[in-house]
């Protein structure tokens, strides 16, 4: 299992999800409130999360799609990534994710 330390706000609340899960999935599994309106096809922003900084080097580069598709999301960091193109494994276990305020849905703009 792979353990993920979610902060929403003042709340920080532990998960676990199985290697391969997209941290999408297991964000929502654990009560998020992620949206993923476009379940994956990066055709939103709603799945906007907060990589810790000690964590954003682990993951693998964001495609320039996921990078086009950040610019529309609100609050957006150094460290933003959407959480429908993070694959968790075990080298991503114990990864901090922070649950930004706002969300943007580009569909309904």
């Amino acid at each position: 299992m792979v353990r993920i330390n979610f902060i929403n706000g003042e709340a920080e609340i532990s998960a676990e999800a199985e290697p391969g899960t997209r941290l999408l999935e297991a964000a929502q599994a654990a009560g998020m409130p992620l949206e993923g309106t476009c379940e994956g096809q990066m055709a939103c922003s709603t799945c906007h999360v907060i990589v810790a900084p000690e964590w954003f080097d682990k993951l693998p580069r964001a495609s320039e799609d996921e990078e086009d598709m950040l610019d529309l999301a609100a609050g957006i960091t150094r460290t933003s990534r959407l959480s429908c193109q993070i694959t968790l494994d075990a080298d991503l276990d114990g990864i901090e994710i922070r649950i930004p305020g706002e969300s943007r849905n580009i569909q309904r703009l």
